[in-house]
Formats: structure tokens, C-alpha cells, sequence
């Protein structure tokens, strides 16, 4: 994880114009969210070692994340990568690998993030600080 400093930390808006405002731009919020929090993340890149993504959270001021009229603040954006897992593992269960396992797990969850992806993601963030604070 690597923290970029933006001034859109302690923002705080509806979360209907946050996605308004995000949605178009490639945010999304997926499955990352709980009633008190959640992230809006751009996935930057996605190859054969891994993924990174640009992750903003938020937290509920107002009302559930779930709910249309809930209120939300923003914290500090930050770079999250991934990298895959190289080996197979040849104790699994041919049978169930096959149906279960069809995505293979993070190596590291929370891998180093490169020096071009921190350029990139402080590009993005500009980028977002334009489309939430004009």
C-alpha cells in the first residue's frame, strides 16, 4: 500500500454524487463496501504477475452505505497491488480446484508498488481532485 496525499481527504458529499461523479470516470465500488465504510477503486493495470489499483475509502457520516441518502467522508487515496501466486498446487483437489479454485490467490497481498504505477496514481489523483472539488 502506498498513500498519495490529495486534497480530497475529508471531503465530505453524498455518496449519489460521489458516484456520479466517479462511475464515468472508471471507479467503482464492487463489492467493497460495508454499512460504515467502502472504497471506490480504478483498476490500473491488470497482467500476468498481478493488479493495481487506485483505492479511495470513505466512511459513513450520515445514514448506511447501502442506502441512497447515506452521507460520506473521504480519506487519503492510496495504491494497492497484487501480485499472483507463481506455482500450482499439486495437493489440491484436481475436481475441486477445477470448480472452486479457478482464480488463483494474491502471493502478496499488499506487494511494493513501482515507481511508475506512484507517477501514474498521482496523475489519476489529480485527475480526481478536478472532477469532486470544482
Amino acid at each position: 500500500m502506498y498513500e498519495l496525499q490529495s486534497r480530497i481527504n475529508g471531503l465530505e458529499m453524498p455518496i449519489q454524487q460521489l458516484e456520479r461523479k466517479l462511475k464515468p470516470l472508471g471507479y467503482d465500488t464492487g463489492g467493497g463496501w460495508e454499512y460504515d465504510h467502502g472504497y471506490m477503486d480504478y483498476k490500473m493495470a491488470e497482467d500476468h504477475k498481478g493488479y493495481q489499483f487506485l483505492r479511495i475509502p470513505f466512511f459513513a457520516t450520515d445514514g448506511d452505505i447501502g442506502s441512497e441518502n447515506a452521507t460520506v467522508v473521504l480519506g487519503t487515496p492510496f495504491l494497492l497491488a497484487h501480485r499472483y501466486e507463481a506455482g500450482i498446487d499439486h495437493e489440491a483437489n484436481t475436481a475441486y480446484s477445477a470448480l472452486w479454485n479457478q482464480f488463483s490467490s494474491p502471493e502478496e497481498k499488499d506487494a511494493y508498488v513501482e515507481e511508475n504505477d506512484v507517477q501514474e496514481g498521482t496523475k489519476l489523483v489529480r485527475e480526481l481532485e478536478q472532477a469532486l472539488l470544482t
